[in-house]
């Protein structure tokens, strides 16, 4: 996920992804006590995804970097 897609969300699109992110995460640890997670380094890409979304949605709220909401915005 790159963080310029993620900012021309809006935040009920962002909220879904941190559900659909928080699901992944849950299925990542069944198959890493299962055995059965070949690629280890997902569980930590999921995270930082998760903290990359909640990041960008505490932005939206607080007011925060508003100038990058409004150039991407309005190049649509």
């Amino acid at each position: 996920m790159k963080i310029t897609e993620l900012r021309s969300k809006s935040r009920k699109e962002i909220l879904d992804e941190i559900e659909g992110c928080k699901r992944e995460l849950f299925n990542l640890r069944f198959q890493w006590q299962s055995g059965e997670l070949r690629n280890s380094s997902q569980y930590s890409k999921t995270r930082k995804d998760i903290a990359r979304l909640n990041t960008i949605l505490q932005e939206m709220e607080l007011g925060i970097n508003k100038h990058l909401y409004m150039k991407e915005n309005s190049s649509k």
